[in-house]
């Protein structure tokens, strides 16, 4: 679905599609109309609006065609994305009735969206997975040998692995850099090793995978365990 901001400016459009007639309403008036249609801050959003309108006074060729399109195509992006988070919301529904939902999403970084997509990935079990190193090897985050002769260690990205999968993982591995603080020692530990970010993000990825597949075995949510202290 679209960004409020985005979801405003189209709101706009479909009431103003010119300078001239943005210009003629001014702030207050066009305020006024956002806001009676529920555009999130309505009037930064005008003041926008009119500033970039005060300075185009050039006419254009066949405008009033242009603004006729522009209003059509305006409600019909805005009927696409209502429709969009209408399907968000079945996607949700659907996923929240699985019995691992709460497990999942228990993981830091992973959402309603991400968890639905490796449900519809897995088939919503780790039956198919009786290792995790078979789950990361499906998602594209295990890398495999590439050994020849007497050439040994020689470890590539696969070539054949899930994307979608791997795109599971790997957002949810960049999210949880941020919000997780197991996942950010996880990390900085391996840019300490000298690894460039593209590569600690996919390791990163890689010990997830672990710690979902014994948690959606056992049944358990995610906890965060606090760094071990000790006293002086």
């Amino acid at each position: 679905a679209l960004d409020m901001g985005t979801v405003g400016a189209l709101v706009l459009l479909t009431g103003y599609q010119s300078p001239a007639a943005i210009r003629r309403t001014g702030k207050r008036r066009l305020t006024t109309w956002l806001r009676n249609r529920k555009v999130y801050r309505a009037e930064a959003l005008a003041a926008k609006a009119v500033e970039a309108a005060e300075r185009q006074h050039t006419a254009v060729a066949g405008e009033r065609a242009i603004a006729k399109m522009v209003h059509t195509l305006a409600r019909e992006v805005m009927a696409l994305n209502e429709k969009i988070t209408e399907t968000d919301k079945l996607i949700e529904g659907r996923f929240r009735e699985h019995e691992l939902a709460n497990v999942i999403t228990s993981m830091p970084g992973i959402g309603t969206t991400l968890g639905a997509e490796l449900l519809a990935a897995t088939g919503g079990s780790m039956d198919a997975f009786p290792t995790p190193d078979r789950l990361a090897a499906f998602a594209g985050v295990a890398p495999a040998p590439r050994d020849s002769g007497q050439v040994s260690g020689n470890l590539h990205r696969p070539k054949r692995y899930h994307r979608r999968l791997q795109r599971v993982f790997c957002t949810s591995a960049l999210v949880s850099i941020r919000c997780d603080p197991n996942s950010r020692r996880f990390y900085d530990r391996k840019r300490a090793e000298g690894k460039r970010h593209v590569q600690a993000v996919l390791a990163l990825a890689r010990r997830r995978v672990n710690v979902l597949w014994a948690l959606m075995r056992d049944r358990r949510c995610y906890t965060v365990t606090p760094p071990v202290t000790h006293a002086a």
